[in-house]
């Protein structure tokens, strides 16, 4: 008989016993009952009392030690750990207060379907089912809480309870044979499986007793969810972490092998699901008391997946999809003047003057002349005053109108609303763009109220709108979900529909959609994660007798933010595996698309400098990038944007290197030295400021170095080398450096064959007054071997420059 088994086996397990077994024997916590949150320390946060968790915890380890010294075995109840954990206080008070951690744990736990199919079976096969639990509850207080958990039916399959606080000994300590001597069955006629590997199957062995240990999860499932537990902590500072999935990630998980499926499975599923039952709870809420229909509507192309989970879950609630993108809300609310002045107020400083003559409905030929007309310099300034100008801005008002003209068309030829209904419009998030342009139209056109419900909601303004996010200001602060919104692209790429973005609608209100940028391979995929997904919708109650009490909304919010930002910032080898081919693009109709990660630009940006990069950097999957540099550096990531911390270059840096330089212009030398700070990987940055580009520098390496490690000399403007995020100004060049006595042996490593070797940059071209300086990012590899008596220095240097 093999020793151990998965829990999506447990029905069949007395298939693997031996012939001749007359009694099942379970563990009860782990195996019968199973908690709602992440780790059996987790309910004592959950008891109120006055004390904490920390303190409950140290009471039982107290009263542990205590009893190992009276009475020479370790094991207490209840009642001993309260008399620790209030020694002033009355009896009653203690009473009340274990009274409360039953009912706490009674509030969480919940039957496990596999095991209570087993017990079904077992008693099919006339058999006895004891339960033997390592616990400090008596059997008439596990007795109770197995009824309040699991329900009385299940209660009545069990014919005997031991507890180890009533014997004296734990199972590894010898309860089995309290066991043996009480049901007077032999060894060999029990099968016992439980959760902990030494005292369910080692010490059941020990006994004679069959037994199989029960594999919760595999590995990677374990740490999947104790980073979910971790990443709740530092968002919600919560030390009691709801882990609702828990039982479908058991059951369902191993049964899965591809990695897509297994990613929408065990990630996308529980967060989909608990959206997908706010959607349902949020719109029969917005239909109590009004006369109209509420039309649930998910917005395309981002509402694919959510539209699949919520009718997979609530068949009988008709919904639809509204393709609209945000281009062609944002089209269709250009009607008037101040509408286009405040968009093109907005949207300027990107400089991407295309997509904004794109949004402001130029045709082709007419958007490229244009542009062809603005001057080389100052083009921005130049083109809003071509927009404000009043013919153009009749035209825009004129092009918009008939734009909203067309997707009123198409909302009526989808939905056929009625005045006094409520479109409430649903997607991912995160502002809600496409409802502020979208709801003043539609309200105007159709006599309806708009309403958004959003899985994350973090407004940039006060819109006045009905709006919702399963996650949001309600429950978090903005800092945090300012955090989660860095990193929503790899959400969207998961849950989008393998169709372009539209940019138009027809004279008949169909939609007129862009080109799909995105390539095959990258659908196939997704088109895996979403199975996977639906899969866990489908099956997620499967594995539980009946949800626990402490199963709401509150508590499904908290377990999907935990196991959504746990993708965004501590993703898995295996996660990035199944994403790294995919490109990320964009709802404003130009096409564009990008990498969704590309870890050699973090690499680059860390080494050049260091985990000040982090602040600022601007990517669609920073964390993603940076995994496999170590946890460290994925926590402090994750520590920075959280809480929004104020840390400056100098912070990040508590050592470094005086690297000697030397200015010339030619005709005049000057010594000095630059401190070169650490960055990443053992290398180091010189940030050298070069004022009006007139003078070349001397990197002395020789000085200090027999072989070095140059990983660029780049020019960029000082003030973007010291800002959160490189090139605001203007991007970074390549300087191009000569070598004095410096062989390159490789790409990018160097031997200093004497003391006097140095590198010799030129400065670049003055264009403008942008402050400009040399940032040289080297790793030192072997250090100058003491002692060639060194030249006078101005000499020396003089004859190198001559």
């Amino acid at each position: 008989m093999t020793d151990q088994i998965p829990p999506h086996l447990l029905p069949n397990a007395l298939d693997f016993a031996p012939q001749g077994v007359r009694m099942l024997s379970l563990d009860c916590f782990d195996t019968l009952l199973w908690r709602h949150v992440h780790a059996p320390r987790h309910v004592f946060a959950d008891l109120g009392g006055g004390f904490s968790l920390q303190q409950r915890a140290w009471a039982e380890s107290q009263a542990r030690s205590a009893a190992t010294l009276r009475r020479g075995c370790n094991e207490v109840g209840i009642a001993d750990i309260y008399r620790e954990l209030m020694p002033k206080a009355s009896d009653e008070a203690r009473k009340a207060a274990a009274d409360a951690e039953l009912a706490a744990e009674a509030r969480h736990c919940y039957g496990f379907a596999p095991t209570v199919a087993l017990m079904r079976e077992a008693k099919a096969r006339g058999l006895e089912v004891a339960i033997v639990s390592d616990t400090y509850l008596d059997s008439d207080q596990l007795a109770e809480l197995i009824r309040a958990g699991a329900g009385a039916e299940v209660f009545a399959l069990i014919d005997r309870i031991f507890c180890s606080s009533q014997f004296g000994v734990s199972k590894g300590e010898g309860l089995f044979r309290h066991v043996l001597r009480e049901t007077r069955i032999k060894p060999t006629e029990i099968l016992h499986i439980g959760d902990n590997r030494h005292a369910d199957l080692v010490a059941a062995n020990a006994c004679g007793i069959n037994a199989l240990h029960l594999a919760q999860f595999d590995e990677a499932s374990e740490q999947r969810l104790r980073l979910e537990a971790s990443i709740a902590a530092i968002l919600e500072n919560a030390q009691l972490a709801y882990q609702p999935h828990r039982a479908a990630i058991a059951s369902g998980w191993r049964q899965l092998e591809d990695p897509a499926e297994r990613l929408g499975f065990g990630v996308l599923g529980p967060v989909m699901t608990a959206f997908a039952h706010w959607i349902d709870e949020e719109a029969r809420t917005l239909g109590e008391g009004r006369d109209g229909k509420v039309h649930v509507l998910f917005l395309m192309r981002d509402g694919y997946l959510p539209q699949k989970i919520f009718q997979a879950l609530f068949p009988d609630t008709t919904c639809g999809a509204l393709e609209i993108s945000r281009f062609a809300a944002i089209a269709s609310a250009l009607t008037e003047d101040e509408a286009i002045l405040r968009h093109l107020d907005r949207e300027l400083a990107g400089d991407d003057l295309k997509s904004i003559a794109r949004q402001f409905l130029f045709p082709a030929g007419e958007a490229a002349a244009l542009l062809a007309r603005l001057p080389r310099k100052a083009r921005g300034a130049a083109f809003a005053s071509a927009i404000r100008a009043r013919p153009v801005l009749r035209s825009i008002v004129q092009r918009s109108r008939g734009f909203a003209d067309r997707l009123c068309a198409y909302v009526e030829r989808e939905v056929e609303p009625e005045r006094g209904d409520t479109l409430l419009l649903v997607d991912l998030g995160y502002n809600g763009t496409v409802q502020n342009h979208l709801a003043p139209l539609l309200e105007a056109r159709f006599g309806v109220a708009v309403a958004g419900r959003y899985l994350i909601l973090r407004e940039q303004d006060v819109s006045g709108c009905d709006k919702k996010g399963l996650i949001d200001a309600r429950a978090y602060d903005s800092f945090t979900l300012e955090a989660l919104c860095g990193n929503v692209a790899v959400l969207e790429q998961l849950c989008t529909a393998a169709v372009g973005s539209v940019v138009g609608y027809g004279a008949d209100g169909g939609p007129i959609r862009a080109d799909s940028s995105i390539k095959g391979r990258q659908s196939d995929i997704r088109d895996k994660v979403q199975a996977g997904c639906l899969r866990y919708a489908l099956d997620h109650l499967a594995s539980v007798v009946r949800p626990p009490r402490s199963d709401c909304e509150a508590t499904r919010r908290q377990a999907a933010m935990a196991v959504l930002a746990r993708l965004m910032f501590l993703p898995l080898p295996d996660e990035l595996e199944v994403v790294s081919s995919f490109d990320h693009d964009v709802n404003l109709g130009g096409g564009a698309t990008v990498p969704l990660f590309d870890p050699d630009v973090a690499e680059t940006g860390l080494r050049r400098r260091g985990l000040f990069y982090l602040k600022g950097a601007e990517r669609m999957y920073l964390p993603a990038e940076l995994r496999g540099r170590g946890l460290p550096l994925s926590l402090s990531f994750l520590a920075l944007r959280r809480f929004a911390l104020d840390l400056r270059y100098a912070d990040f840096c508590d050592n470094g290197i005086d690297l000697p330089i030397l200015f010339t212009d030619g005709s005049e030398v000057a010594t000095d030295s630059v401190r070169a700070l650490p960055t990443q990987d053992g290398y180091f940055v010189a940030a050298i400021p070069i004022g009006d580009c007139r003078y070349a520098i001397g990197v002395q390496f020789g000085q200090l170095y027999d072989w070095v490690q140059v990983d660029s000399v780049e020019f960029l403007p000082v003030q973007d080398f010291l800002s959160e995020g490189a090139g605001k100004t203007k991007p970074p060049f390549e300087a191009l450096p000569s070598l004095e006595g410096m062989e390159q042996v490789a790409p990018h490593l160097l031997r200093c064959e004497t003391r006097e070797a140095f590198m010799m940059v030129p400065p670049p071209q003055r264009e403008d007054d942008t402050r400009m300086m040399l940032a040289v990012a080297f790793r030192p590899i072997a250090a100058r071997t003491p002692a060639e008596t060194r030249a006078p220095e101005a000499e020396r240097v003089g004859e190198a420059v001559s």
